[in-house]
């Protein structure tokens, strides 16, 4: 293990904004937690619930929060301290985390096109196909993985020889850490496309084919049917647009010249897919999705009725 540190130049460049990000981001990672932790919570007491489509979204939730934790805390404690260096070892963790993260996200939602197209495309064999076996190994696969992919992705990029101590982000990201290289780094071109292709091309076809033959099937249906479709499959569109648009302003960022786009937008940008995406999703699924929407209202309401007997009681 190399012993150095690293520089995360972005933050002496928007130092006149630290209070800016650090209030923002005080505020968004508590709502983070809280939002999926209630998605979790909501899931797993309500038996009627304990269905597969909602075992991946409450799965979703628990990557959501592992994400979310990934980085937040570490840019609000960096901005307070004043202190933008990064160990090699703390650079390779925290490069694990969002990788792993986003590889995870894009497998579950590549899950749950899946369900929503077997459960629309083929319903009477649905519970065939979609096995309480099959889901647990589905949910096994989104975390192992992605585990075993980076460990073998970092394990590269532990190898290689530093020149450099610059990275121009508020965090560690392995290409930005994998251009201050002195040696070739051609190989790692070459293992990030195969990546690239494997964990975010094939799944984005995969799910584009499903949802291309559901809405195929939505256009043969009454206009109630249509309705009810879409109101089911909606959630799951704007949360896979969501992690699209996030996870693309980060790859621009790490592969193009982006010198002429500000740098507070650059850091913001970057800042998305790690912020925003676990703090959009859970609310897209708590109010677009019917059934978990009623089971959080019947959740708060027996919470509320039952805290208002305890205090006709006490008085």
């Amino acid at each position: 293990m190399q012993n150095i540190s690293f520089t995360l130049d972005a933050y002496n460049k928007i130092h006149d904004l630290k209070y800016v990000f650090v209030v923002v981001l005080g505020l968004l990672f508590p709502v983070i937690i809280i939002a999926n932790g209630l998605i979790i919570s909501v899931v797993c007491l309500e038996r009627k619930l304990h269905k597969p489509m909602y075992i991946f979204i409450c799965n979703l939730a628990c990557i959501n929060l592992y994400g979310g934790t990934a980085v937040a805390p570490f840019v609000i404690s960096s901005f307070l301290r004043e202190d933008y260096q990064i160990t090699w070892l703390s650079c390779l963790v925290q490069i694990y985390f969002i990788y792993t993260f986003v590889s995870s996200d894009i497998t579950n939602l590549t899950l749950m096109a899946y369900d929503r197209y077997i459960s629309i495309c083929y319903p009477l064999n649905y519970d065939k196909i979609v096995t309480p076996t099959k889901v647990i190994l589905g949910i096994v696969f989104t975390w192992l993985f992605p585990l075993f992919r980076v460990t073998i992705s970092l394990s590269f990029t532990a190898k290689i020889d530093i020149c450099g101590v610059i990275i121009e982000k508020v965090y560690c990201d392995n290409y930005s850490v994998v251009k201050l290289a002195c040696s070739d780094i051609s190989y790692f071109n070459i293992h990030s496309t195969i990546i690239l292709f494997f964990v975010v091309v094939l799944p984005f076809f995969i799910i584009s084919y499903t949802y291309l033959r559901i809405i195929l099937i939505c256009l043969t249906l009454t206009k109630r049917g249509r309705v009810k479709l879409f109101s089911t499959c909606v959630p799951h569109v704007m949360a896979l647009f969501n992690f699209i648009i996030g996870t693309s302003f980060e790859v621009l960022q790490s592969r193009f010249d982006m010198r002429h786009v500000p740098y507070t937008l650059r850091v913001i940008l970057s800042l998305y897919f790690l912020i925003l995406s676990p703090l959009i999703n859970p609310i897209l699924y708590g109010i677009g999705t019917q059934a978990i929407k009623e089971a959080i209202m019947r959740i708060l309401c027996h919470k509320f009725y039952q805290r208002q007997a305890v205090v006709r009681c006490v008085t």
